[in-house]
């Protein structure tokens, strides 16, 4: 008895730690985030323009954590071959982009909530493109999500927080999160794709293989295309330290997050890795309110509530699923 409870008391300080590492990570990366596309730097007020630098930075950042962690961790397995990632490397690109760009167009709480919504275009091509039927239930989370995401679109933002964007509208910024949310549907359809093929293949791998390719595109565009914005990001950073220093956190953040994820499905599965994610947004939303001054009044707050109590109905039906899934495995 003794062994057991303790073993199950190692358990819950490990989850604990879980949520403890992807909580601080990126509800600071969102922090940093917020800062890097709302603040004005230095004596002449200038706003960083270039967000997309923002995620050159981070492929490069993960690019030699998960390289590290493979000649640590490595147990000698081959994965899937490096080449085989070019393709949903580009829409890893493109997406995150897209999502960071957003942020010159829309609140940090609304970019959130408008990424949080990831199940309505699943469900959308399940139901146009493949066929695919889903119960009541599973309908009405989408309900709560769409509805609760478009609702808040529709009502009136604080002036406050319209006056901290670099260039306020809103159709571009939810239309920037939308196609963020379709290219990074095609990334994980790809990389499901490439672990079932390559069983041997690690997260570490899938690490490395995506941001080589995401290093190797984000410097083509922002080096080697005509009026590339690498060169005006770096002059920035060079003119404003401050900036430089708020980067270097966000794509450690972005590193050390990504070790606790995948702790986490690995002790633990997907599904308690969605509930802390979750719920993360859930926080990021509430301290972006806080802490960054963006104030939602008493109608956006409900439809934060709207979509959070979709995505914890999902999280439960999906649990449900998982319960009668093991009760069916169980030898009679």
């Amino acid at each position: 008895m003794e062994a057991r409870g303790g073993s199950s008391l190692r358990r819950v300080l490990v989850l604990a730690f879980c949520v403890a590492g992807i909580w601080s990570a990126y509800i600071y990366q969102g922090v940093l985030q917020e800062t890097l596309s709302t603040k004005r730097f230095g004596a002449d007020g200038k706003r960083f323009e270039q967000l997309a630098f923002l995620n050159l930075a981070q492929s490069v950042v993960c690019l030699i954590w998960s390289y590290i962690m493979i000649k640590i961790w490595s147990t000698g397995s081959r994965g899937a071959p490096w080449w085989s990632y070019w393709s949903p490397g580009i829409t890893n690109t493109i997406g995150p982009a897209m999502g960071i760009e957003a942020l010159k167009y829309i609140s940090y709480p609304a970019q959130v909530l408008a990424k949080s919504s990831k199940m309505i275009p699943v469900m959308f091509m399940g139901c146009l493109v493949y066929g695919v039927s889903y119960t009541v239930p599973e309908y009405l989370c989408t309900f709560l999500v769409a509805g609760g995401v478009s609702t808040f679109a529709l009502l009136k933002t604080s002036s406050k927080t319209i006056n901290k964007l670099a260039h306020p509208n809103a159709p571009i910024g939810y239309g920037l999160c939308f196609l963020n949310l379709a290219f990074d549907g095609f990334t994980n359809a790809t990389q499901d794709s490439l672990t079932a093929r390559y069983p041997k293949t690690s997260a570490w791998d899938i690490m490395l293989g995506m941001n080589l390719w995401g290093t190797i595109y984000n410097l083509i565009y922002m080096f080697g295309l005509p009026h590339g914005i690498g060169y005006e990001a770096i002059e920035f950073c060079k003119q404003h330290p401050e900036a430089a220093w708020d980067i270097l956190l966000y794509c450690l953040c972005g590193a050390v997050g990504q070790n606790f994820i995948f702790l986490t499905i690995s002790r633990f599965g997907s599904l308690a890795n969605t509930t802390i994610t979750t719920t993360r947004k859930f926080v990021s939303i509430v301290v972006s309110s806080v802490l960054s001054g963006n104030p939602l009044s008493a109608k956006q707050w409900g439809c934060v509530a709207m979509v959070f109590s979709g995505l914890s109905y999902q999280i439960y039906l999906k649990w449900r699923k998982l319960q009668k899934l093991q009760k069916k495995r169980k030898p009679m």
